[in-house]
């Protein structure tokens, strides 16, 4: 019965905090934003941006590298580890999920799985990223693309479920993603 009880009130102590970081997301200074989400767990790094209407849940375990862009409306699953890298460009409403229900169970139980995003990828408007996905170096996945499986360096993917459907010709990457517009 404690154990019920304490799992209750940590669920709403949870969303309680999700709840607040999504009014905080609609704040019109990146500078306000960040240090909320920072307080509430999210690692973030130098030079990165949140831009406005982000989603987290379970923000401790979420870690955005340095000089990483996060476009509008995205959904960002910190439910088992959510690992970004550097200088990641991710579009508006992409939602990356890293937990889901298993659809063969009895229970319809919970199954999750680290998402990692490495160095240098682009990820198009609306895309989705399910639970246990890479994509490494330099990958770029379509707008629209929901990606079921890793995805290797410099390919490009896209489709439901995501294919690959190119590959990146450059390969040594330096750029800098820029600053954000103000009231993004």
């Amino acid at each position: 019965m404690i154990h019920k009880i304490h799992r209750r009130i940590t669920t709403v102590i949870s969303e309680y905090i999700v709840f607040w970081l999504h009014l905080i997301g609609l704040f019109p200074s990146h500078t306000v934003r960040r240090f909320f989400y920072r307080l509430a767990g999210i690692t973030i790094g130098s030079g990165s941006t949140i831009h406005m209407g982000a989603r987290f849940y379970q923000p401790a375990n979420i870690a955005i590298g340095k000089d990483t862009i996060i476009g509008e409306g995205v959904v960002l699953d910190g439910r088992a580890n959510l690992i970004i890298g550097d200088h990641v460009a991710m579009a508006t409403e992409v939602m990356i999920y890293n937990a889901e229900h298993d659809i063969h169970s009895q229970s319809f139980g919970a199954l999750s799985g680290d998402v990692r995003i490495e160095d240098y990828v682009f990820i198009g408007p609306r895309a989705i990223i399910l639970p246990g996905v890479t994509l490494k170096k330099g990958a770029v996945v379509a707008a629209g693309a929901v990606v079921t499986k890793d995805v290797e360096d410099y390919t490009i993917v896209g489709g439901i479920p995501a294919i690959k459907i190119g590959e990146r010709k450059e390969r040594d990457f330096s750029y800098k993603l820029g600053r954000s517009a103000w009231f993004r």
